[in-house]
């Protein structure tokens, strides 16, 4: 287990601020959920102030004190601003250097000449799931999205067309692929070997991929036709520039946080001992903090240097990359504070206590568990962690395929359904520029395809190996 996954699970165990029954704090979890909604869609509230009240309003109808449900709300949105905040934050200056330098513009030129058409959603998604392996979702979306808002602007491609395919890259290897937290979580609690499950989990996550992806892209395309939002991408800026970075050094700027991060999970798995010194300089640098931040500082002589910025040009640009974000920064902050109420609500254990009693297959009980944990706290990391320890004695009967396939099932589970509970639901929507409702058409359908058709595929593999 990751020194971030102790972290993680330390974070979300804790002693429920209400002693209300299990049907009590079913009936509370709805309200928040229905209070949440109806606030944004028909009485049109800004979604950081409909969170707020939403669980305020969850927190009093499981009869919470208010003051802990206060605590609880802020508690969890100073954990999300703390561990995604800066994330996000580093990634706009990053995405402001890119673009500002004309380095983005020599990515999509050069994407566009080489794969358009029709293999634009196939190039959009190998290189999501490239990018993303190593990546916590929330960093890759930072990374990828300015690439995904320029390719489908300059490209004239449907935005659901080209952020689709991306997206599903990423969440495929969040659930399925280790070094990721949650699978390596879920290896570490049943006892399942890494090289099986990692292979295993590459064998399901490329149909997947494909099916969240590229194909059900087309349908998204249909449902939610928009265009790139403005507000996020500046217009063309290397057509004022005498010149822009080239094409090898962009890309290397890109993919330095990359190679960091994917050091050190190799490293942790190579060493794994906390103590040893090569284990701790890779943890160092291999953090998304630090990876970020020396991409930031390394793109100031590869990108803006090149293009001929001076100091000055370079304090205001960073200044301008951070303002467009503030409310996506408040928005998924408070849809952590939403999440942290409910778990200390108690809903995690309360889902826990209900599925015990179920007789089911033990894969397909891990899936279902995972999904309705997931749709509970909307939190993949807890859901993973809480099913890996459910299901967990039900592992040392099974042969070594068949725990690699019940740590996947978790994975998969854990994806189910994203919506208002989740901070990468809003994440995505202030992005992309969605409605609640076009949001819930397209992201969540598709993290609600890849929960499906990866937990069918593991239960079909289970039956021939």
């Amino acid at each position: 287990m990751t020194r971030l996954s102790v972290e993680m699970l330390a974070a979300d165990t804790v002693e429920p601020i209400t002693s209300a029954g299990h049907a009590q704090l079913g009936i509370a979890v709805l309200a928040g959920i229905a209070v949440i909604v109806l606030l944004i869609t028909q009485f049109k509230l800004h979604a950081f102030l409909a969170l707020t009240i939403g669980s305020l309003a969850l927190g009093a109808f499981a009869g919470a004190p208010l003051d802990k449900a206060i605590a609880s709300f802020t508690t969890g949105l100073g954990a999300t601003v703390a561990g995604v905040g800066v994330l996000i934050a580093l990634g706009a200056i990053l995405g402001k250097m890119l673009a500002d330098s004309g380095g983005a513009d020599q990515i999509v030129d050069t994407i566009l000449a080489k794969a358009g058409g029709r293999s634009m959603p196939w190039a959009m998604v190998l290189i999501a799931s490239v990018i993303g392996l190593p990546l916590f979702f929330e960093v890759g979306v930072v990374l990828l999205i300015p690439v995904v808002l320029m390719v489908a602007k300059r490209g004239n491609y449907s935005l659901m067309r080209i952020g689709i395919p991306a997206l599903a890259g990423l969440s495929v290897m969040h659930g399925l692929v280790p070094p990721h937290p949650g699978p390596l979580v879920a290896i570490d609690a049943v006892g399942a070997n890494l090289g099986v499950t990692l292979a295993l989990g590459v064998l399901v996550a490329i149909p997947t991929v494909v099916v969240a992806g590229p194909l059900f892209s087309r349908v998204a395309a249909r449902w939610v036709d928009v265009p790139a939002p403005d507000r996020m991408i500046p217009q063309r800026p290397s057509e004022d520039l005498e010149k822009r970075p080239g094409f090898g050094a962009t890309l290397a700027t890109i993919l330095l946080p990359v190679v960091l991060m994917l050091s050190k999970a190799l490293v942790d798995i190579v060493v794994d001992d906390p103590e040893h010194t090569v284990q701790r300089v890779f943890d160092v640098v291999g953090s998304p903090l630090i990876a970020l931040l020396t991409a930031v500082l390394v793109g100031i002589f590869t990108l803006l240097r090149p293009a001929g910025f001076a100091k000055d040009r370079i304090s205001g640009l960073v200044e301008k990359g951070l303002a467009p974000i503030a409310g996506i920064l408040l928005i998924v902050g408070a849809g952590g504070g939403f999440k942290q109420t409910l778990i200390d609500c108690g809903v995690g254990q309360m889902v826990l206590d209900i599925s015990k009693d179920w007789s089911i297959p033990a894969l397909l009980l891990a899936w279902l568990i995972a999904v309705t944990i997931r749709l509970a706290t909307g939190s993949a990391t807890v859901a993973t962690i809480s099913a890996a320890g459910l299901v967990a004695p039900l592992a040392a009967d099974m042969s070594t395929t068949h725990t690699a396939l019940l740590v996947l099932a978790i994975g998969a589970g854990s994806l189910f359904f994203s919506h208002v509970n989740d901070a990468g639901f809003w994440l995505v929507k202030e992005y992309f520029g969605l409605t609640v409702g076009q949001n819930i058409k397209t992201w969540s359908v598709m993290e609600t395809i890849i929960s499906v058709v990866a937990g069918g595929l593991v239960l079909l593999l289970s039956l021939v190996i």
